[in-house]
């Protein structure tokens, strides 16, 4: 099965720099921490101890995703932005929306750090699946979805 490895990279560094944007004071960071219930000292440690490893470790997941996500736009045959984001918005609403929802049922977590984690899937999945479409090979695009 061919894949657009370079497709791949691109579309794991943008849900990446997307997540680091996401939860940014920009856009939902405040909220986040405010849901979280993280304590004041709890903050201090994280501040200090930096966040290097789990940037790493989140960058490898973001790859992960990617790379699944460009075979099943592969095995959906999705050729065009607007197919490849069909087809993230279907992994996202059978994946993600229904795992992390336990999240709030069993560890008690608030709906609106919920909200804000899916939030951010959500829009993560749709620009990653259109980028993957849109750059299929034209000459891979009609080919059988297994082989």
């Amino acid at each position: 099965m061919k894949i657009n490895y370079a497709a791949v990279a691109a579309s794991a560094l943008l849900y990446w720099l997307l997540g680091g944007l996401w939860y940014s004071p920009f856009l939902f960071g405040g909220k986040f921490i405010e849901l979280t219930r993280w304590s004041p000292e709890q903050l201090a440690r994280i501040e200090a101890e930096g966040a290097g490893a789990q940037l790493a470790l989140a960058f490898v997941g973001s790859l992960v995703a990617a790379y699944v996500l460009a075979h099943v736009v592969r095995y959906t045959n999705a050729e065009t932005a607007g197919g490849g984001a069909k087809t993230g918005l279907w992994l996202w609403l059978g994946f993600v929306v229904t795992s992390n929802l336990n999240t709030v049922f069993f560890e008690f977590r608030p709906v609106g750090l919920y909200l804000i984690n899916i939030g951010y899937h959500l829009v993560a999945f749709l620009a990653m699946g259109a980028l993957l479409a849109s750059r299929r090979k034209r000459s891979e695009a009609k080919a059988p979805a297994y082989v």
